[in-house]
């Protein structure tokens, strides 16, 4: 079994769709280890995504982050980086597979319901960033 993280975004809370894209994690097989609803401030989501830094979407992604609240959550299965990643679907949700989270659930691009570690080593730094090993149930 390994771990990962996994964001709600605010789109999705806004938009009554937490509980729905949950349901669908663990219908996947996915098992939460931790959870907490969140309101980031502008410095905690700059470096939450600080590796984006450089990139033109950046500013919009922290004020879109900082927008409303956000449901952080460490999920578990086997592979679970990667199977995350499947389950949610392609960024865009307009090539997002169909069944995935983002086709279902996410409103475009840059709204896209929910965010998903993209490595392990990722999983583990953004796992810490949200929460301590106090937190994590069954670790």
């Amino acid at each position: 079994m390994s771990q990962t993280l996994a964001i709600i975004k605010p789109d999705a809370v806004a938009a009554g769709k937490a509980g729905r894209i949950l349901t669908h994690l663990e219908a996947a097989g996915f098992r939460v280890r931790s959870m907490k609803m969140t309101r980031l401030s502008a410095e905690q989501a700059g470096a939450f995504y600080a590796v984006h830094r450089e990139r033109p979407f950046y500013t919009p992604l922290v004020t879109f982050m900082t927008s409303g609240p956000c449901i952080p959550m460490v999920l578990e299965a086997d592979d679970a980086v990667p199977r995350l990643r499947e389950t949610i679907g392609a960024t865009d949700p307009a090539e997002a597979a169909p069944g995935t989270v983002r086709k279902l659930y996410a409103e475009s691009k840059e709204r896209n319901a929910i965010h998903a570690s993209d490595s392990d080593e990722n999983a583990a730094v953004e796992i810490s960033f949200f929460f301590s090993e106090q937190d994590l149930i069954g670790a």
